[in-house]
């Protein structure tokens, strides 16, 4: 296998985990409810979640509560049409930041958005200590890179397992601008094909603003939801339970 395939092996894994976590974890399950998570698994993500994408659960299900509460007003963490297209990719952070910082402090404006999810913030977070799983993964990329001889390799591994804020930014500022409706909603969401197809189906925001409970994404039979088929995989696998209203 060449290295240009190996790389985009390493990058796919790595890039594949990191939308399990938030698509199905963070996003259906913790924020949603959309699918069910036993205790167990639960407990998992409390401890590994920040580990594997570098972003807390907790604040990234308050941010994502805030966002549907507010979507596309001046109290959006991230609307593209406050912040522009591109003035998203930081404004998303910056928002990222604040609700943890609210969060640690124990704000009530925005504690009682997540009172129902059982566990805090990570200890990382409250020891100031956030920067260590970056520096994780980075060690493991550069270990691939030695042990492969391949700086490519490594850096494929790490552009993978760090992908979220580029995927947030597809969906937060590219599905709230460029696409289609489905629904009439009071927002500016849309559905992006390309969006929905690279992040696998989290671009097909009109369809989740207006059932955000729905566990499956997709709306009409030309539109497929790859992060429903993982939820479908994992239901399978016994590691969570879609409920009977998912599809």
């Amino acid at each position: 296998m060449s290295v240009f395939l190996l790389a985009l092996v390493i990058f796919a894994i790595g890039y594949l985990i990191n939308i399990f976590y938030i698509t199905v974890l963070y996003h259906r399950g913790l924020s949603h409810g959309s699918v069910v998570m036993g205790p167990k698994l639960t407990k998992f993500l409390q401890y590994t979640g920040i580990w594997v994408t570098g972003i807390d659960p907790k604040a990234w299900a308050c941010m994502h509560r805030m966002h549907h509460m507010h979507s596309d007003t001046e109290l959006d963490p991230h609307s593209p049409k406050i912040f522009g297209v591109f003035g998203v990719a930081m404004e998303q952070l910056h928002s990222y930041e604040n609700v943890l910082r609210q969060l640690i402090k124990k704000n009530p404006k925005f504690t009682r958005l997540v009172s129902d999810i059982p566990f805090g913030v990570s200890t990382l977070n409250y020891k100031r200590l956030w920067m260590l799983p970056y520096v994780l993964h980075l060690v493991l990329a550069v270990a691939i890179g030695f042990a492969t001889g391949s700086v490519i390799l490594g850096f494929a591994y790490y552009a993978g397992i760090m992908s979220h804020p580029v995927q947030g930014w597809m969906v937060n500022a590219l599905a709230h601008r460029y696409g289609y409706r489905n629904f009439s909603t009071k927002d500016e969401s849309t559905n992006n094909w390309l969006v929905s197809f690279l992040v696998f189906g989290e671009g097909y925001q009109n369809n989740h603003h207006a059932r955000p409970k729905r566990t499956n994404f997709a709306i009409r039979s030309s539109e497929f939801d790859f992060g429903y088929g993982l939820c479908l995989i994992s239901q399978k696998l016994g590691l969570l339970r879609l409920p009977n209203s998912s599809v």
